[in-house]
């Protein structure tokens, strides 16, 4: 199973995810598409990945500058570049993924869903928002 996430760094609030039997770029657009529609406007707004190829793709590429994105990928070679999405991987698979065998992938995609929606964005703190949780600090900020 593979997983793609956005996450924004301000409020360190996963805005989009999805997961996916294959690693294609498929799964990274439906990510992208989920991102832009939970959050109203993208213009402007710093686009920062990894060199994978589902991200260099054309059709992400050009998906990104339609809804008005400011492009931005790590060297190469540059492993600290992408910190905070695998510090949050990391606490996905501490908390869900390794807790639990998963015989289906719906019922992994459940799992994921309820830790994104029902922990991770609205309930867990996180010290660089002064102890508020993502959606509280976006609340906030609103």
């Amino acid at each position: 199973m593979y997983f793609a996430v956005i996450i924004n760094l301000y409020s360190r609030r996963v805005v989009g995810w999805a997961v996916s039997n294959r690693m294609k770029r498929d799964l990274t657009i439906k990510t992208l598409d989920m991102a832009v529609g939970l959050r109203n406007s993208s213009k402007g707004c710093i686009h920062h990945t990894d060199r994978g190829f589902q991200y260099c793709s054309g059709d992400y590429q050009k998906r990104l500058k339609r809804h008005g994105f400011l492009l931005s990928m790590s060297g190469k070679g540059n492993c600290y570049d992408n910190s905070m999405v695998e510090t949050f991987f990391k606490s996905l698979k501490v908390e869900v993924i390794w807790r639990q065998k998963r015989a289906i992938r719906g019922q992994a995609e459940g799992a994921i869903f309820q830790y994104i929606n029902g922990f991770y964005n609205p309930r867990s703190w996180h010290s660089s928002l002064g102890g508020k949780s993502p959606l509280a600090f976006d609340r906030r900020d609103a």
